[in-house]
């Protein structure tokens, strides 16, 4: 059971309280020695941004050089940053009036569809100022609307594997002026099963483009898979493979397996705990730990695979807004979670595999 030590300065994320004015200034002169144009500092600026984070920083100028990049990254390190700003300051120099025809140039893959949702946000909020259109595609809802999305034109198309296959094969997608690929957590879409989607994926692109992996560790099939795929890559590592997040206080405690949940609901009652997770192996386990808490007096709500897309949406929604203090998760949808004010997390159970971890 882990809970964040008082936070310090959060790059790219927004500031609680300050002089307006002069925070502007401070992002301006910071982020542009990263080469950004104004409309992007202007839409980091009035999205209260500090300072870049060591992967922003580090990855942001060999994107813009146009360079394959090889990014290991934990999650909440502000990689959606690292590689959405240059890459719509790229679409920005080749594109700058886009016309009524908006083929896809660019394509993000992401493991999940909450991950999916929230990189496209970022697109949509980095991008603000500038004339380019997103849009996110994922299974578990009925495909109309996504489909009308595409059909009207957009420039960066973010995707779950088997959705983008789906509709690709009904000939809704086409990539031949794509020219950037992005593949996010990468090793959570080998642990998931999705690597030959993303080889079938593969082969429906140019090969003339530009690629950039992201993954929290590097296991051999993605060391395999970064090496087919990357030209060149330049590589940017900002946290040691398999490590904890920095700012963590960590312990455990020993219980009997029949005392788990009376022992979670003691330390769910401490004020302290202002917003939590609470992370199960299996995801009948995560309904029964949900049912558990709120029969004992702690609202909680589970999201996992199985439940419908609006279900997970709401639950995600009450939780970012604070009308659920407890959010009880499957260990899968771990990395598709990124919800700020999160006190603690608890591992109701450990996970087979320390990176999971």
């Amino acid at each position: 059971m882990a809970r964040p030590a008082p936070p310090g300065e959060r790059p790219v994320r927004p500031t609680l309280a300050g002089d307006a004015r002069l925070l502007r200034a401070r992002i301006f002169l910071i982020f542009q020695d990263l080469g950004l144009i104004d409309p992007l500092l202007r839409a980091v600026a009035a999205s209260g941004y500090t300072t870049p984070t060591p992967i922003q920083a580090r990855a942001i100028p060999f994107v813009l050089q146009g360079r394959d990049l090889c990014g290991i990254a934990q999650t909440g390190t502000g990689k959606t940053a690292a590689f959405a700003l240059p890459i719509l300051q790229r679409l920005a120099a080749a594109h700058p009036a886009p016309g009524k025809v908006r083929p896809i140039r660019v394509l993000v893959l992401a493991p999940t569809r909450e991950l999916a949702s929230q990189i496209e946000d970022t697109f949509v909020k980095v991008g603000a100022n500038l004339p380019y259109r997103s849009t996110v595609i994922f299974g578990g809802v009925k495909p109309g609307s996504q489909v009308a999305a595409l059909q009207s034109g957009i420039d960066v198309l973010v995707a779950t594997p088997g959705r983008l296959l789906d509709l690709a094969g009904q000939g809704y997608v086409k990539f031949d002026q794509l020219s950037v690929l992005v593949l996010d957590e990468a090793d959570r879409m080998l642990d998931m099963g999705f690597l030959p989607d993303v080889k079938r994926i593969l082969k429906m692109l140019p090969t003339q483009r530009q690629t950039l992996l992201f993954s929290a560790t590097m296991p051999r099939d993605i060391q395999d898979l970064a090496g087919q795929i990357l030209r060149d890559p330049s590589r940017v590592e900002v946290a040691p493979v398999a490590t904890t997040v920095e700012r963590v206080v960590q312990w455990v405690h020993h219980v009997p397996k029949s005392d788990k949940r009376a022992l979670l609901c003691t330390l769910l009652a401490d004020p302290l705990v202002t917003r939590a997770i609470v992370f199960t192996k299996m995801k009948h386990g995560a309904n029964r730990v949900a049912e558990s808490l709120t029969k004992a007096g702690v609202p909680a709500e589970p999201i996992h695979g199985n439940k419908s897309q609006a279900a997970r949406e709401r639950a995600l929604g009450n939780f970012r807004a604070g009308a659920t203090r407890v959010l009880v998760a499957t260990d899968i949808a771990a990395r598709g979670i990124d919800v700020q004010g999160v006190s603690h997390v608890f591992n109701y159970e450990l996970p087979d595999e320390p990176d999971t971890y």
